[in-house]
């Protein structure tokens, strides 16, 4: 039985790094066709949602370019979604967290928090945390998947319990002190997802329960500014 135990360790160890090789591979390629999903000047291309305003209905700018950032005050819950949606892609953040919170999330005692969610059905209703796939934006907690309203994925050849939120955990912990500059890479290619931060693999999981849709950007209580968000999409 040890002698199957280590084959067995061996070949998850064997399967996990032809995985991490083959996704730095897919990354090289990406990061050579990205194009900005945020043109720095608008933004054309998206939508925007709010809680109590709902679509497009924006008048205290909680989404707005500020010197070719994007600028999210997180005043109030909701997200800016693309309208475009996707399947297989690469897309890449650069993301530093502002000083403001609001509530009920003003406490020092509170993250902040925001994050990235995908594969948000073309069809699917606008509420402030849809049925989708997120890589979480959170102080200490980057990179950490959230898996929203039912789906669910598979981790290491076990799937995920369907539930209203999902977590699973970063196994790395890759993120600059607040305040300073991070880039964060969501690779979903034929199955596979992957989560990078700075240049680090930090989650990985397998055969999502929902295969394409929109991409959006959260707002959730706390300033953010994103200096690029672009995306490659994959063959």
């Amino acid at each position: 039985m040890k002698k199957l135990s280590i084959v067995g360790c061996l070949l998850i160890c064997t399967f996990g790094h032809a995985q991490e090789t083959a996704t730095k591979q897919v990354l090289l390629s990406a990061q050579k066709n990205m194009k900005p999903l945020f043109n720095s000047k608008n933004l054309n291309g998206w939508y925007t949602f709010l809680k109590l305003k709902g679509k497009n209905n924006d008048p205290e700018k909680i989404f707005a370019v500020e010197n070719g950032m994007l600028h999210i005050s997180g005043k109030e819950f909701g997200y800016m979604c693309t309208n475009k949606v996707y399947k297989n892609f690469a897309l890449a953040v650069e993301f530093k967290w502002g000083v403001k919170k609001y509530p009920p999330r003003e406490a020092d005692t509170i993250k902040r928090d925001n994050g990235i969610c995908f594969y948000f059905a073309a069809n699917g209703k606008d509420t402030v945390w849809p049925k989708s796939i997120e890589c979480q934006i959170q102080e200490g907690d980057t990179g950490d998947f959230w898996l929203i309203g039912g789906t669910t994925i598979r981790i290491k050849g076990v799937r995920t319990q369907a539930d209203s939120f999902t977590r699973v955990q970063k196994k790395v912990d890759a993120e600059m002190p607040t305040g300073q500059w991070n880039r964060v890479e969501v690779i979903a290619n034929r199955g596979n997802i992957t989560y990078i931060v700075n240049g680090k693999i930090v989650n990985q999981g397998e055969a999502p329960s929902v295969k394409e849709g929109k991409i959006l950007i959260q707002s959730e209580g706390a300033e953010i500014f994103y200096r690029k968000i672009e995306l490659a999409e994959l063959k």
